[in-house]
């Protein structure tokens, strides 16, 4: 029986994977840091870690660039301080590298 669960369902599985440069956009107005997060495995993932950063006062909008068992890239656009940004991926249940 295979399984496919991710670190928020089940047991996740390792993919190896070249890291994803961040990026940065200044287009909607706000400022756009980018995050190296791991843990990510899904798209239930995604949906958590932006409805966490969704929660947080002047988060306009997220992006996620999905690397499934890699390292995603989290895009936040408005002004919110990064510490809070990472708090809010932690407490998801995801790690922010350095």
């Amino acid at each position: 029986m295979a399984s496919h669960g991710c670190s928020c369902c089940g047991p996740a599985s390792r993919v190896d994977t070249a890291s994803i440069p961040a990026t940065s956009d200044s287009s909607a107005g706000g400022s756009t840091p980018s995050y190296q997060v791991t843990g990510l495995t899904c798209g239930h993932c995604a949906k958590s870690v932006t409805q966490a950063l969704q929660a947080l006062p002047q988060v306009d909008d997220v992006q996620i660039d999905l690397a499934a068992g890699g390292v995603s890239t989290v895009t936040v656009t408005g002004v919110v301080p990064p510490e809070m940004v990472r708090r809010a991926i932690e407490d998801a249940g995801y790690t922010v590298l350095s």
